[in-house]
Order: structure tokens, then sequence, then C-alpha cells
């Protein structure tokens, strides 16, 4: 169990990098008008991957330890990552899984990245607030 609460912390880092490129380049090109480049989009979706990684580890650390986070002596601690932490966390995961899908059906290049820019900006925002 140590080791998936070290991957779950160790993990963080690379989603919030992998979320502030995706942010940023597709910011970028959204302000320069270009069109998205391979590389860009797998930016993309590896911060999407990523989240859902993280997403899953952060369960399977929550169903183990569950009883803690509902006894009548939990701390702030507790009640800080059953309340904020978590609703914060999937939120911003939900918000870059929709981003990512609903540009994927867009069928304008600008309006593509707008949606990346807009929703990964404010999963990235989410997740630096709720980052312990």
């Amino acid at each position: 169990m140590e080791f998936i609460k070290f991957l779950h912390s160790l993990i963080r880092y690379a989603v919030l990098l992998v979320v502030l490129v995706a942010f940023l380049v597709n910011l970028r090109g959204w302000l320069m008008q270009r069109p998205v480049i391979v590389w860009e989009r797998m930016v993309t979706i590896w911060a999407m991957i990523i989240c859902h990684i993280q997403l899953v580890l952060g369960i399977v650390l929550y169903a183990t330890n569950a009883a803690a986070f509902h006894s009548k002596d939990a701390g702030a601690w507790q009640n800080y990552v059953m309340h904020v932490h978590i609703g914060s966390m999937v939120l911003a995961i939900v918000l870059v899984t929709v981003g990512r899908m609903l540009s994927k059906r867009a069928q304008d290049e600008r309006r593509k990245q707008m949606l990346i820019t807009v929703s990964y900006g404010i999963a990235l925002a989410l997740m630096l607030y709720a980052t312990p």
C-alpha cells in the first residue's frame, strides 16, 4: 500500500507538468492561429492518460483507507482529502476528458485549441488548488 501511495505522490508531478505543457502549447497555437501539430495532439492525449492513471491510484488509496475518512475522529487532513482534494481532482479530470473529447469532435483547428486551452486551463487551476 505504501508503494501505491508513493506512486500517487510521484505521478502528481507528471500530471501537473504534462497538463501545463498541453495547456501552454494549445494556448500558443490558439493565439497564433496555427494548425495542431501531431506532437501537440499527443501531449493532450498523454495528459488525459496520466490523469486517469492518477485517478485510479487515488481511488485505490481511498478504497483501502475509506474507514479512516469516515470515522468520527477524522482530523483536518482527512476532511481536506475527503472533500476538497477528491472533489477537485475528479472535476479536473472530468474537464480534461471532456475537453479532449470535444476537441476531437471539433472540425475547426482554432476551436480544437480553444477547447483544450479552456478545459485544461481550468483543470490545471483546480489541480494546483487541491494538490497537497
